[in-house]
Formats: C-alpha cells, structure tokens, sequence
C-alpha cells in the first residue's frame, strides 16, 4: 500500500511556475534540445493544474496529452543519456519562487510513499536504501535543505542522480531522475529544483528514490523518514493515509 500526501499550495506554486517558468536556450545537450522539453514538461505541468483548479476538463484533457507526449521525449532524452554514460548537463529552469535560505522540505511536492527503507524484494540485491516516492516523469525535484551539490551522475543502478552534500555532513540523494537542473558544486537552498524526476537506472516505473547518508558514498544510508521528522518535515509510513 501507499502513503499518499497532497499539499494544498501545489496549485499555486504551479500556477506561479506557469508564469515564470522558462529554459535557457544552449542549456544542457548544447542545442537547447533537453532545455526545451524539461521547460515544457514543467509548463504542462502548471498548465494542468490551472485547468484543474478552473474545473476545465476539456482543457485538461488536451493537456493531459501533450503532457504524456513530453513526459515520453523527457524519458527517451533521458534514456539516452544514461546509455552513453554521460550527463547532458543542467538544464536552467526558472525557480517558482518557493525556496528558502533555513528550513527543511520534501523532496518533493505532492507524492505517493511508495517502498520504504529496508524493504526486501528482487529488485535489490540487499535490503532497500532509501524511500521511494511514486511521481509522474517531470515532477520537479527539490533540495530537501540548503546545501552543496557534490555529485551529478549518470549511469549504472541509481540511472541520473544528484547528491547533495548539507551543514553538519549528512548528504542527500535524489536518483532515476530525467533531468538535473544543477552542477556539482553548486550551492543549493531548501525548496530549490534541483532536476526532474524520472525512471532511469534499475527502476520499474516512474519514482523518485530518495536517500540520507552519513557520506556521499553508497552503503552509508540511513532512515530518511525520521531523520527527515527531526527538521520538522513528517512524510508519513506507507500504508497510512495522509491528507
């Protein structure tokens, strides 16, 4: 079962990022490509949730396919990258104005908890490492605390990761994304876009796998839910509703 979570200021950060958000043309696979359908799928996403909140259902609809359409061509770009190994690089969206300089966030907005740290299955060869939240292809990902981005790589289990190093020493990362918005060494605040998420890596559907480490290395995981609680940010346990 999922742990579902829906903020009541997604619509209007959306409805904000309609407004605002933009690509920079050149940005990330050096033709402006990339760029262009991380900036649409984003916009698709604002534009939905204007419908919605406006109860256009024809609007909607038309959305919805165009945004399904994107979702695919973000994915595919994706894909490709990870097959050849290489980032494209960042791709510069403009930020909705939701960050913040001090506090803690979820990595992302609205979500669905989907398997939980120490899970078992087939899918990995140990026990789960992180917390998975279920999100369409394009959700952005945020930042959960200020920070430095001390990694941005494509390849292998985690597909397009970005690892955020934060005060104190924990670390962050935000794995089988579609498209990462920073570069390594680039400061972050809470609450910024840092990339898209995606199904890149060993990855059976769209998700965003989530990870607090004592180090930027793979094997220092650590529980995410309560170290996440202890700054004020309670997602919840999978199987237990949240509103």
């Amino acid at each position: 079962m999922r742990s579902s979570r829906r903020h009541p200021l997604l619509v209007p950060v959306l409805i904000c990022a309609c407004v605002v958000l933009a690509a920079r043309p050149g940005d990330g696979d050096g033709g402006g490509g990339g760029s262009d359908v991380s900036a649409r799928v984003a916009r698709l996403y604002a534009e939905s949730a204007v419908a919605a909140r406006h109860d256009d259902r024809g609007r909607q609809e038309t959305v919805r396919r165009e945004l399904d359409a994107a979702r695919d061509q973000l994915q595919s770009r994706a894909d490709a990258s990870v097959a050849a190994g290489a980032c494209r690089g960042a791709v510069r969206l403009d930020q909705p104005g939701t960050r913040s300089t001090g506090g803690w966030v979820a990595p992302v907005e609205s979500y669905d908890l989907s398997a939980g740290f120490g899970s078992g299955g087939a899918r990995w060869a140990r026990r789960h490492t992180g917390q998975d939240f279920a999100v369409p292809i394009g959700t952005p990902v945020r930042a959960v605390g200020a920070g430095r981005v001390v990694r941005v790589s494509c390849g292998g289990a985690f597909g397009i990761e970005v690892v955020v190093r934060h005060e104190g020493g924990s670390c962050t990362q935000y794995a089988h994304l579609a498209a990462v918005t920073v570069d390594e060494g680039e400061r972050v605040a809470a609450g910024q876009w840092i990339g898209q998420s995606g199904t890149t890596g060993n990855s059976t559907g769209p998700h965003l796998h989530f990870e607090v480490r004592s180090t930027p290395e793979y094997g220092s995981a650590v529980d995410p839910v309560p170290w996440l609680e202890e700054r004020g940010v309670p997602l919840g346990q999978p199987g237990a509703e949240r509103g």
